[in-house]
């Protein structure tokens, strides 16, 4: 015995409207659980990545001093990395792999300052918030730390 088809042509098989608004409700409690727990764990990556920054551009200035003899001025900055300051001899450099000095994770500049309160050079972000102080992903990332 052969089965008849009862659509010949004009049905279509598919989803009804219950079965896609269920779909969506069940999507949008799963980006609601995981959403948060995601962008938490992107802003500590970013204060992750400025400490490792600080530590290269730390690398990159005792490099300096072996070779000029004292750490860049205040006023020559962190620049001196990158391009000889005038009157300054056995500059060696770039002493960057990129021959650029990076902003912060947050696209703001590193602060430098030389001499330190609280180490030969003071080397800093002040996260996401761009203040001194702060918690989370606005907390200060420093070189004496």
């Amino acid at each position: 015995m052969q089965r008849q088809n009862r659509c010949s042509g004009s049905c279509q098989a598919g989803f009804t409207l219950l079965e896609l608004l269920v779909v969506l409700v069940i999507l949008g409690l799963l980006a609601s659980l995981v959403g948060p727990q995601v962008l938490r764990h992107v802003g500590s990556s970013k204060t992750r990545t400025a400490a490792l920054q600080i530590e290269e551009l730390g690398a990159a200035l005792d490099l300096y001093r072996l070779e000029v003899g004292a750490y860049p001025s205040t006023g020559e900055g962190l620049e001196a990395l990158v391009s000889a300051p005038n009157g300054t001899r056995n500059w060696n450099g770039p002493y960057l792999k990129k021959s650029v000095v990076r902003k912060d994770p947050w696209g703001n500049d590193y602060h430098y300052q030389y001499p330190g309160k609280h180490g030969e050079y003071d080397l800093y972000s002040m996260g996401a918030d761009g203040r001194e102080g702060g918690e989370g992903e606005s907390q200060d990332v420093r070189s004496w730390d």
